[in-house]
């Protein structure tokens, strides 16, 4: 058996991979994809759903079908067309990934991902949806304790849940980190994402987090973290982009009070003219109980950063970067401290009663 590999990033959306597993006569037998897309809706269905596009895949059907199968999910950042385009790079190139012909015509063939919006933060209707949101939610503010990463991680997905069945009200909670982590989107393969030796000798625990997204590198002092669980209200009939920028505009208004020049870059970036100064994530978690159902919107802000060690330990393909006019992780990241001089306590305590007095 040969195990071979093909990407594709598509365009302003995110990177999907393919491993296909092909016998002696060259014959597809199964396949696994990842990437740090989004999958937004319930979990088991999601789950379902990337096991029957990876059998779709290796029988030859229309990926279509599949999709057509679960309405209530949306795949955010890429589409069938990328998936099936990272699939025919895995059966042509294998591990090489090397545009050719066939590669570029599937990618004039792939548009970006529709998660156009009726909203946008540059308008009047938003700030009107924002306030009057903000405003019904008006979540408890919590300055929580430093935990270790794999504690983070659960107690994530355990105040959402709560929240889902009712039992936590909407809740902003600001974290920090005991210990230094790289922390993989749920969908990607760690051995693609980071070199795991490197990452042990450094001393940094590798953890999987809850949400889709890219690879984040944690160093404690050097991010700012929080995560909002709101009821699923709070962003119901927005589109993706809306809703990511729902969740995150008060910080934008906040970065921009230091005279950083913040804007939100793509679905889920927070960018200056400088660069890339943070990401954020979500998952919609089901009713429960008989709750409200909820969202777990988290984001990390980079406050500092060490570049070098960071390249050291995360592996990225030149995929990855196809569309980026910087072709380097490392120069793609702007973290605050080269945009000012407030130090990170009082930066940090400078968001937190900022996102208080944002809906007061």
């Amino acid at each position: 058996m040969i195990v071979m590999r093909g990407e594709y990033k598509t365009p302003g959306g995110k990177l999907v991979g393919v491993e296909v597993v092909v016998d002696e006569s060259g014959k597809p037998v199964t396949c696994t994809i990842d990437g740090d897309f989004f999958v937004l809706g319930d979990d088991d269905a999601a789950c379902a759903m990337l096991a029957q596009l990876e059998d779709s895949l290796i029988a030859g059907r229309p990926l279509a079908g599949v999709f057509s199968h679960y309405p209530s999910l949306k795949l955010v950042g890429a589409d069938g067309a990328a998936i099936s385009a990272a699939y025919q790079r895995a059966l042509h190139k294998g591990q090489n990934g090397a545009s050719d012909e066939k590669g570029r015509s599937i990618r004039a063939k792939v548009g970006v991902v529709d998660v156009s919006d009726r909203l946008t933060s540059n308008n009047d209707a938003f700030h009107q949806l924002y306030k009057k949101r903000w405003d019904a939610l008006r979540p408890l503010v919590v300055h929580d304790i430093a935990r270790s990463p794999a504690d983070q991680m659960k107690t994530d997905e355990d105040w959402a849940r709560q929240v889902a069945r009712g039992q936590r009200p909407a809740t902003l909670r600001f974290w920090h980190w005991a210990e230094p982590a790289v922390v993989v989107g749920r969908f990607q393969s760690v051995e693609r994402e980071v070199d795991v030796q490197a990452a042990k000798q450094e001393g940094f625990d590798i953890v999987r987090r809850s949400t889709g997204g890219g690879a984040m590198f944690i160093e404690p002092g050097d991010v700012i973290t929080y995560s909002l669980y709101a009821p699923k209200g709070f962003v119901a009939s927005l589109g993706v982009n809306e809703s990511f920028r729902l969740c995150d505009q008060w910080v934008i208004d906040a970065l921009r009070g230091l005279g950083i020049d913040a804007f939100f870059s793509g679905t889920n970036d927070i960018a200056s003219s400088q660069g890339k100064i943070g990401g954020a994530a979500q998952r919609l978690y089901p009713a429960a109980d008989g709750g409200p159902g909820a969202l777990l919107h988290h984001v990390t802000l980079a406050y500092d950063i060490d570049a070098q060690k960071m390249g050291r330990i995360l592996k990225t393909s030149p995929e990855k970067l196809s569309d980026k006019a910087v072709k380097s992780a490392v120069k793609r990241v702007a973290p605050i401290k080269r945009q000012t001089d407030v130090p990170f306590e009082t930066l940090s305590s400078y968001l937190e009663t900022y996102a208080k007095l944002s809906y007061n």
